[in-house]
């Protein structure tokens, strides 16, 4: 009798729009995400480009999802929070041209079928779905107002577009009235589809070269950008989590590798199968602002880092691929960062380079190092793939990075 009153209330507050409970044959995808990190002190060698908080104030924030769906979901994480983190209204649209969006597209989220939602420290939540139809590569907006004085204690550092402040509450609105924009993300982790029984999801857990840093702003222009490109023909998502400036083995720019796997990779619904390029950071920060005094560890300790994620992947059953590490001779030499390259650090990505090639631990290798170096100068970027700066591959090198992955060999299917 209770479960039948139930069925009914639930039936009820569906038809009058109150809430939507979830179908219980919906096949919840993962279609993209931005890894949540901690914001970092200001004595820290990098800028945070985040405001001091937020109040009375919309964030509209732009994301292109790579496999569509049925419905819609999203997530928003206050991981690091230290207060509950209050959202007013959040609404998801079609992006538009500078923070507007498509007139008609607009769509109210809610949670547990209330337009607002307090989110307690360290926890994430997930909106109810949206019974709304999106395309694979659709790009959408979605705005978050944010009535209370909220730091931004939880972000993504290097987001490679455009978001969109304005002052009270604009979720709904299609025109954007913009007082600032930034280049970080905020609250925002995750979007879920409804998709296709068959489909899944890669993702890419990674650093900077996988987050898109030396990728042009607002073009979708990552590596994992090009590789959605070439899986939606196989109904596969690819969902990004690098993190600018992270390691394996220490936190600072997010967490380590070990300690986010399962959060941003393992336990992203639909994902069966992760691409592991991570350690260039702890090679090279030693010597640096950043780290300055933050040993590079010996080969055998990223080894054994390495063999972690893989036990980690395959008790969830999931296939990881490993990456070798991309060359970096001259990296960063014009900035404050010129001595992160040395002949020392460059024996250590060897030998890793070695161990990933040749000891066959990992369900499969791409050769991303064999990809992007120089012929005639194998420890430096192909000046074709360099962003500039020695370290980052551009669009074209993102784009090679891509095409070079086996798609069978990806997916387990050879």
């Amino acid at each position: 009798m209770r479960r039948f009153l139930a069925v009914m209330v639930i039936g009820w507050l569906a038809t009058f729009g109150v809430y939507a409970a979830p179908r219980d044959n919906a096949h919840w995808v993962t279609t993209w995400t931005a890894s949540p990190e901690a914001r970092w002190d200001g004595d820290f060698a990098l800028p945070l480009n985040l405001p001091f908080h937020l109040w009375d104030q919309t964030v509209r924030q732009v994301v292109r999802v790579s496999l569509g769906g049925k419905q819609t979901r999203v997530v928003l994480s206050n991981a690091y929070g230290d207060a509950p983190l209050v959202i007013g209204a959040a609404h998801m649209a079609l992006a538009g041209h500078e923070g507007a969006v498509v007139a008609d597209s607009d769509h109210a989220l809610t949670f547990a079928g209330q337009s607002a939602i307090s989110i307690p420290p360290g926890a994430f939540v997930v909106s109810d779905p949206v019974a709304w139809k999106i395309d694979a590569s659709s790009d959408l907006a979605v705005s978050l107002y944010l009535p209370e004085p909220t730091p931004p204690a939880t972000f993504h550092w290097d987001a490679r577009q455009t978001a969109y402040v304005g002052a009270g509450n604009q979720t709904a609105d299609a025109a954007f009235k913009t007082d600032a924009t930034m280049t970080t993300r905020v609250f925002l982790s995750a979007v879920l589809v409804d998709a296709d029984a068959h489909a899944s999801a890669v993702a890419t857990l990674g650093d900077s070269i996988t987050d898109g840093a030396g990728a042009s702003m607002d073009r979708n222009t990552r590596w994992p950008d090009f590789l959605a490109q070439r899986l939606r023909q196989h109904d596969v998502a690819v969902v990004n989590a690098g993190i600018s400036g992270a390691r394996l083995l220490r936190n600072k720019m997010g967490d380590n590798a070990l300690a986010r796997f399962g959060r941003d990779v393992l336990h992203q619904p639909g994902v069966r199968t992760a691409i592991v390029m991570i350690g260039i950071n702890d090679i090279s920060w030693l010597d640096t602002p950043l780290g300055p005094h933050d040993a590079t560890p010996s080969p055998e300790q990223l080894i054994a880092g390495y063999r972690q994620l893989i036990a980690q992947a395959h008790l969830h059953d999931v296939r990881v691929v490993g990456a070798t590490l991309t060359p970096f001779e001259g990296a960063l030499i014009d900035s404050p960062m010129k001595h992160y390259y040395s002949a020392d650090k460059e024996r250590v990505r060897q030998a890793v380079n070695r161990w990933i090639r040749q000891n066959g631990e990992f369900d499969a290798v791409v050769d991303f190092d064999a990809v992007l170096r120089d012929p005639a100068h194998p420890q430096r970027l192909l000046p074709a793939y360099d962003s500039g700066d020695h370290l980052h591959p551009g669009d074209a090198g993102n784009k090679a990075m891509a095409d070079a992955i086996d798609v069978p060999g990806l997916l387990g299917k050879q």
